[in-house]
C-alpha cells in the first residue's frame, strides 16, 4: 500500500492524511522533542494516548513501544514499532491498536537556523467517514506541539 493515499486493499478503505505546521525552533531541538523524547511528549500533545519502554533505551530502528489509546472511551493496548529513524529528517512507525494497523511518519524540514517545517502523516484502515475526525484530531496535536516546543521552551 503507498504511503497517504487511498486504495482499495483486503476488502477495506485506507486513508492517508498529511497536516504540517512550521515551528520557530531549530530541526534539532524538535527532533528532539518529537523523536528523541517521544515516549514521554506524546502525552502532553496527545492525552489520550499512554506510552512507555519496557527497557530506558534511546529510540531507534526496531524499539518497540508499548501504548494505551483511550480516544474511543474505551482503552485500547498495543505497540509502535519504530521502522526508521533518521536523525533530523524522520521517524515512521507501524502502530497496532487491538485489531487497528497504522503507519504513521513524521518528516522534519530545516526552514533556516531556527525555524523547522514539521509533517506528520498516517495511513488509517478507514473509510472516508473518519476523514475530518482523524485529521482535526492529527492538526489538535501539531497545534499542541507547537506550543509545547515555542511557548514553554520544551
Amino acid at each position: 500500500m503507498s504511503a497517504f493515499t487511498e486504495e482499495r486493499a483486503g476488502g477495506y478503505m485506507s486513508i492517508g492524511i498529511e497536516v504540517s505546521t512550521v515551528i520557530e525552533r531549530p530541526v534539532s531541538d524538535v527532533f528532539t522533542f518529537y523523536a528523541d523524547h517521544h515516549v514521554e511528549n506524546h502525552p502532553r500533545w496527545d492525552p489520550d494516548i499512554e506510552l512507555w519502554l519496557d527497557e530506558d533505551e534511546p529510540i531507534g530502528v526496531g524499539t518497540v513501544i508499548r501504548r494505551r489509546n483511550s480516544r474511543s472511551g474505551t482503552p485500547v493496548e498495543g505497540t509502535m514499532e519504530i521502522v526508521e529513524f533518521e536523525r533530523d529528517r524522520s521517524i515512521a512507525a507501524k502502530i497496532v491498536d487491538g485489531p487497528m494497523r497504522v503507519e504513521g511518519r513524521a518528516r522534519f524540514e530545516s526552514l533556516g537556523p531556527a525555524t523547522t517545517r514539521l509533517t506528520v502523516g498516517a495511513d488509517f484502515p478507514v473509510d472516508d467517514s473518519m476523514r475530518d475526525f482523524l485529521e482535526t484530531a492529527m492538526r489538535r496535536s501539531l497545534t499542541n506541539i507547537e506550543r509545547l516546543i515555542e511557548e514553554d521552551g520544551a
